[in-house]
């Protein structure tokens, strides 16, 4: 092989190169704005908040001790950010050592009062009345519970969350 011979593969090999280089960079030019695009499109998905406040209205400070027959005041806040209406209504419960709480409705409680259905629009944040609970007799670990429940515009009510307070109720 002569020198010229070499250049020329030498030239071949480098086109070779640059087309497959051009196709590759188009191909990744192509997957990346098609990530962007899904990411721009794609709504981010919805959420809500479920919590209890304290006599002040405040997530903070909750009372962990009461005496028997005592009020103990709280509220229940709902924000809705699932890009829909979200109806619902609001149970409040007592329970206590027995009581089986988790990602399901609580067992072995009892039910204390149940809030009309609220209908909130998406960004629209709801806080309750004021809740006043008691407890009639002495003992540890004794609970205040709130479920939230959906209302569905069609169909059954549906559990969705669960949030409660711990007390040790003393004479």
């Amino acid at each position: 092989m002569n020198i010229k011979e070499g250049k020329k593969k030498v030239l071949n090999s480098y086109k070779e190169f640059d087309k497959i280089l051009k196709i590759l960079l188009i191909i990744g030019i192509i997957v990346v704005s098609g990530f962007i695009i899904y990411a721009v499109l794609t709504p981010e998905p919805g959420y809500w908040y479920f919590g209890i406040l304290n006599s002040d209205k405040k997530a903070e400070n909750y009372p962990t001790n009461a005496a028997v027959d005592e009020n103990i005041t709280f509220y229940i806040s709902v924000g809705n950010y699932l890009n829909r209406d979200f109806s619902f209504h609001i149970e409040i419960l007592k329970g206590n050592n027995d009581t089986i709480l988790g990602s399901s409705p609580s067992l072995n409680a009892t039910s204390f009062v149940n809030s009309s259905t609220i209908t909130l629009q998406h960004r629209e944040v709801w806080i309750s009345s004021a809740f006043n609970v008691s407890f009639s007799q002495a003992g540890m670990n004794q609970i205040i519970i709130a479920e939230l429940w959906e209302i569905p515009s069609v169909g059954i009510r549906r559990f969705y969350d669960v949030v409660y307070v711990r007390l040790n109720i003393t004479f």
